[in-house]
């Protein structure tokens, strides 16, 4: 799905071809590919299903029984029945393919193991190799050399072990544009992003040369705010309805296939139900861009089951995503742009309430003018001599907040803003441990976050400071984001008191 889309968005003439097996076609995930190949009228997409009716626990129809031909045919897909071991029947059925006007699948009937005596149509082989004496008895009644085998073996242990190849992905050619201005515009973060990306979409869709965008959907456009683009590059929005688990995959694979693919979807969407595929995602390399909305505790009335509160954890696991926590609107924004122009995978999280431009009492917004975002450095929004709070994303306001009312008591607490909590800052890690003691804030699961990634790096690199991990210790309750927040110790009076406890010792 995901190539034949980028094939499309490129302007390619060409087809796709997939090759599938018949135990997985019960899958979920082949259900809503099938679903949006159809909707999306990609007639180059064609697939052919190895059908020998075996899979690894025996017969299909002991471990699954599935109609395949009924369940393509429901979606809307042209499908056709052919010898699978006939050159001639599987040539006409591709050159046919797609003229009907819809995707083609071909039902190839096929026999496990065809022609290899013990092996032909046995379930049992289908993950393990012959014996020696059953692979030469085959090999010779098949007309070939057994000794073949033998002598590539041997061959093969004067070659240096492969050690694969680095693709470089190529970064996107898009107009970025300038970043907007929030002063006296209180806004979400969320729709920060929107604004942006519809901007970068306007000067780009359909311009010569530049690099397609793609905004997959999943039916919350207008609370992910990706809504804005739709309007402006209808052609390049793909509305994927409630089907989560291969619309990651679409993503990622057109990502991979020479766009710059945009999800956007709620976190616990996002992330925690799809992991697999984020996760595969990552391993290929993709240059995916996922974007999550109503991450942690801010959203509130919504509860437990839809608080994202291990997003930064789940990211932590994988090698090559990076992960950006934006603390205020103008900081999304220049996130965004950034995000568009790179190639790398790229997570932006954000929640769903309003917040204040994170300022600075002597030049203003922090993150606004001049600033430039550069990915792994944490931001010092205020100074303080007895203590560091670094604050993740949008608790950075309640950090400032909780900094002013223990100034009132004579405390100076340092305040670092982190947007990138998986890229530690070393030298602001290191500045704030010479403070003798260092609290972590975030809204998110206190121990698989930003916290115990900091906690890693000052015992990986010898430092030491009194180090306390602010965050969610339970699932958190329904009502609004503020008083959740504050049950959970996480609102400016919590954050204060858990700094003045940790410098007591307490």
């Amino acid at each position: 799905m995901g190539f034949a889309l980028a094939q499309r968005a490129r302007g390619h003439k060409g087809r796709v071809y997939v090759l599938m097996g018949d135990g997985g076609q019960t899958k979920g995930q082949l259900a809503e590919s099938r679903r949006l190949a159809v909707k999306e009228g990609l007639t180059d997409l064609v697939a052919l299903i190895d059908w020998n009716g075996i899979q690894i626990s025996g017969r299909l129809d002991d471990v699954m029984p599935c109609n395949f031909r009924a369940l393509w045919e429901a979606d809307g897909w042209e499908v056709v029945e052919c010898d699978g071991h006939s050159f001639d029947a599987l040539y006409l059925a591709l050159k046919d393919a797609g003229r009907r006007g819809r995707p083609t699948v071909l039902l190839c009937r096929t026999v496990m193991g065809r022609q290899g005596q013990a092996m032909e149509g046995t379930a049992a082989y289908h993950g393990k190799a012959p014996s020696s004496e059953l692979y030469e008895q085959i090999v010779r009644d098949l007309g070939g050399d057994p000794e073949t085998l033998t002598r590539a073996l041997e061959a093969r242990k004067s070659v240096p072990s492969f050690k694969g190849r680095k693709v470089v992905p190529p970064a996107p050619h898009l107009e970025l544009g300038t970043p907007f201005s929030y002063e006296g515009n209180r806004s979400d973060n969320r729709g920060a992003f929107g604004k942006a990306l519809a901007d970068v979409g306007r000067r780009n869709c359909g311009r010569p040369g530049a690099t397609p965008i793609l905004v997959f959907d999943c039916d919350l456009a207008p609370s992910v705010m990706t809504k804005d683009f739709k309007a402006e590059c209808p052609k390049n929005f793909i509305q994927c309805g409630i089907q989560e688990h291969s619309t990651a995959t679409t993503a990622g694979a057109a990502a991979a296939a020479g766009t710059t693919a945009v999800w956007a979807d709620f976190g616990v969407f996002g992330i925690d139900e799809v992991y697999n595929q984020q996760r595969l995602n990552d391993i290929n390399q993709s240059g995916a861009k996922t974007v999550l909305t109503h991450v942690g505790l801010d959203v509130g009335e919504d509860g437990k089951t839809h608080q994202c509160i291990d997003y930064v954890g789940l990211f932590h696991n994988t090698f090559g995503w990076r992960l950006v926590v934006p603390a205020d609107p103008e900081q999304t924004d220049r996130v965004t742009r950034w995000m568009l122009g790179t190639p790398d995978s790229v997570c932006l999280a954000v929640g769903r309430s309003k917040v204040d431009l994170v300022r600075d009492p002597s030049s203003g917004a922090v993150f606004g003018g001049s600033y430039r975002f550069e990915y792994g450095r944490a931001v010092k929004v205020r100074d303080g001599k007895d203590g560091a709070i670094f604050a993740l994303g949008a608790m950075t306001q309640r950090a400032l907040a909780a900094a002013a009312a223990l100034a009132e008591k004579n405390v100076s607490a340092a305040v670092w803003s982190v947007s990138c909590p998986l890229a530690v800052d070393m030298k602001a890690l290191r500045e704030a441990c010479g403070l003798g003691c260092v609290l972590t804030v975030e809204d998110h699961h206190a121990d698989t976050g930003m916290g115990s990634i900091l906690a890693v790096a000052m015992a990986r690199h010898g430092l030491s400071a009194k180090m306390r991990n602010l965050g969610v210790t339970r699932y958190g309750d329904s009502g609004p984001s503020a008083a959740v927040l504050a049950a959970m110790g996480l609102d400016e009076k919590g954050i204060a008191q858990s700094f003045l406890e940790l410098r007591e010792g307490r």
